[in-house]
Order: C-alpha cells, then structure tokens, then sequence
C-alpha cells in the first residue's frame, strides 16, 4: 500500500458554525467549500497519535456521545493559541498540563470535538 495523501475530517450538526470557527481559528479561507455540505483546510502535514487518555480524562474518552479523537494542532507558541481561542470566544477549560512530549491543553470546538493544542518543549524529541 502506498498512501499519496491524508484527511481527517468531522462530522458537523451545524456545518457553517464550524466552517466559521475553523476559518478564524485557523486564519484561513477553506480550500474548497460547498455550503452546507464540506469545507476543507489545507494544515501543515497530518499525523495520527494514538494515545492512552490520562485517569482524569478516561470518562471522557469512554462516553459514548463523545468521540475518542482529539485534533492534535502543534503550535509555536501556546500562550499565543490560548489567547486566540479566548478572543474567539472558545476559552480552553482547564490548565496548561506538562506531557513527556511538551506542554498541551484542552479545548474543543462549537460541536464540542476536542481540541489539543500542543507546544514541544527543546528536549521533548529526546524522551522519544
């Protein structure tokens, strides 16, 4: 097998609420765009992370009207993707947690899909 290309996608109950949080969030216009059927972005590569949820976050995960996935964006500066998200009006939840690979937090979209917004710290690539 031989993969060209990759995409993830979500599923929308309301496809123009989250066309208008992702064009701002993201600070671009879709790539292509039918209204009321798809929008899609073009991002910096895509990788698929599979990961164990922490204790605290396992009911999460569990239930079953909430997806097991997370959208995993790396930024370079997470206080500035904070702040941004804040503007929107999307505050993220919680606290900044420090993982083996950087420092992460939680925040999720207007259908509640999560949102990890990721930032590596200079020695993160070595625990790997």
């Amino acid at each position: 097998m031989q993969v060209t290309d990759s995409l993830v996608t979500l599923a929308a109950t309301n496809l123009e609420i989250l066309v208008n949080f992702y064009t701002a969030f993201l600070n671009q216009q879709p790539r292509k765009y039918i209204p009321n059927v798809y929008a899609e972005y073009q991002l910096p590569g895509v990788k698929l992370g599979i990961f164990q949820p922490k204790a605290t976050h396992e009911a999460e995960f569990a239930a079953l009207t909430q997806s097991k996935m997370s959208l995993c964006l790396e930024v370079k500066d997470l206080k500035d993707a904070i702040a941004h998200l804040t503007n929107l009006g999307y505050p993220p939840p919680g606290k900044i947690i420090t993982a083996s690979h950087g420092q992460e937090i939680y925040s999720y979209d207007p259908d509640g899909n999560r949102i990890i917004l990721h930032q590596e710290t200079r020695n993160s690539k070595e625990n790997f």
